[in-house]
């Protein structure tokens, strides 16, 4: 569970990088989930884009998602969706 400094702290990191994943009208696939798990495995912070064409909210999405994918919602800010998963492999991210 992250603490609101850690939030704040990845909120800041998350500012200055583009969403690498976008939620379409097709919602969250095996595939989605499989895609940013491996981003979150390789990044460990990893900001995604829901399309207005897409069937699920932001936050409905945030939530599916990092149930799937065992990551921690930072925040979602209109269309926008930050996740955090500490890597298994190589720590990036020191909170």
């Amino acid at each position: 569970m992250l603490t609101s400094k850690q939030r704040a702290y990845l909120r800041g990191l998350a500012s200055v990088t583009e969403s690498i994943i976008q939620i379409g009208k097709g919602g969250i696939s095996e595939n989605l989930i499989k895609t940013t798990s491996d981003a979150l495995e390789a990044r460990e912070l990893v900001k995604l884009s829901v399309l207005k064409n897409s069937e699920l909210t932001p936050e409905e999405a945030a939530c599916q998602l990092a149930d799937a994918t065992c990551a921690e919602v930072v925040t979602v800010i209109g269309n926008k969706i930050v996740l955090y998963r500490e890597s298994k492999t190589k720590k990036r991210i020191e909170l």
